[in-house]
């Protein structure tokens, strides 16, 4: 796994009726990308992540991005 500071973390649930969880990463601690990442949740709580199994990656799409009222 590897990682740059502005991708995203997404940790998908393993309980039923339990949200995935998304989180953007604003340090990476190990060489080359790899983890530990220092990641920013949606309410603000920032953690120190050694993501399992049950987490990828995703990197932003280069480009302009559209405001959520223009998507209807």
């Amino acid at each position: 796994m590897q990682a740059t500071v502005g991708d995203h973390l997404h940790v998908h649930s393993n309980t039923v009726g339990d949200p995935d969880r998304i989180a953007e990463i604003i340090e990476v601690r190990g060489d080359a990308g790899t983890p530990p990442y220092v990641v920013r949740f949606g309410d603000g709580h920032e953690s120190l992540i050694f993501p399992g199994p049950d987490s990828v990656v995703e990197h932003p799409q280069p480009g302009p991005r559209l405001s959520r009222r223009f998507l209807g």
